[in-house]
């Protein structure tokens, strides 16, 4: 499990899980590794790396380092099979900019793409080693 690279998600977000399975299709090499914000392990790693309460969407937490919003989602679109990684280019937007935009996408997530219920993903076997637990 690589433990380099984690990506913690809202785990009630649909759109967030889809994200997830996004990364999981596009990640051969098992670069990511996953945690909710909500679990026991997504909390510790905000506390860990003082990840304000208010961050409830995406965080990649890579070479000891949280990056959030926007900063986020273009380093793990860095590291992505396919042409994925050319989003990465958006990085030479300045910050207030990019993470404008990531920001409105996360404030109507689940107006767009709706809250979870009871009922979650069951991942294979293989996706399962990629959560920590």
């Amino acid at each position: 499990m690589n433990r380099n690279r984690i990506v913690l998600f809202d785990g009630e977000c649909n759109f967030c899980d889809a994200s997830v399975q996004f990364i999981i299709k596009r990640d051969p090499y098992r670069r990511f590794s996953f945690a909710s914000l909500q679990d026991d392990i997504g909390k510790e790693l905000r506390k860990q790396y003082q990840i304000s309460d208010d961050v409830d969407s995406l965080v990649l937490i890579e070479n000891d380092k949280a990056y959030t919003r926007s900063g986020a989602a273009l380093r793990i679109a860095k590291k992505l099979d396919g042409l994925w990684h050319l989003a990465f280019l958006f990085i030479v937007v300045p910050p207030a900019i990019r993470d404008r935009v990531y920001d409105y996408i996360a404030a109507n997530r689940y107006k767009w793409f709706g809250k979870k219920e009871l009922s979650c993903m069951l991942p294979t076997p293989e996706e399962r080693q990629r959560f920590l637990a």
